[in-house]
């Protein structure tokens, strides 16, 4: 299993940027926006909140592992895998939709005198935040289902065998 890499993040993110900021431009052109939606930062920040639980009580399942503590559960390797594999795809969606709004809150931007526009800018920074926790808590999961043997061999994450 393949590494996030922080460069695929950062282009997935200018990209989708990019476009949604164009996209923006030519759909004012037409005299309507798009709305960003209020439950778009909610989603977001359920999912990193989701991402970081699930890393945290891996991370905790895995130190009384290590100490040998006579009630520890140990951790089911497939289950770090899915795990890591659920944090990795919603790093990739997380880093596009937080592209896509950071785009759409950039063009806002220039109308921030319209109140409604405002709120959206609001909306879609909001959303820019709550993607980019999406990605850190995804790395963050990555690293405590990383295998110590990994570390400097092929760079890989835990492994269902």
């Amino acid at each position: 299993m393949k590494e996030l890499r922080i460069r695929t993040m950062v282009t997935v993110f200018v990209v989708a940027g990019v476009l949604s900021w164009a996209g923006a431009r030519l759909w004012n052109s037409v005299g309507t926006l798009p709305s960003v939606p209020l439950a778009a930062p909610i989603v977001l920040a359920l999912i990193a909140a989701v991402l970081t639980a699930t890393a945290l009580s891996i991370r905790t399942r895995l130190k009384a592992q290590r100490e040998r503590q006579p009630d520890a559960k140990g951790v089911d390797p497939l289950m770090a895998a899915r795990a890591v594999v659920f944090g990795q795809a919603s790093a990739l969606v997380a880093a596009l939709v937080a592209g896509m709004y950071g785009g759409v809150g950039a063009f806002l931007l220039e109308h921030l005198e319209v109140p409604a526009r405002r709120d959206q800018a609001i909306y879609a920074g909001f959303s820019v935040v709550a993607g980019i926790g999406v990605i850190v808590a995804a790395f963050f999961l990555e690293r405590v289902c990383k295998l110590p043997e990994d570390d400097d061999s092929n760079g890989g994450t835990a492994r269902a065998a």
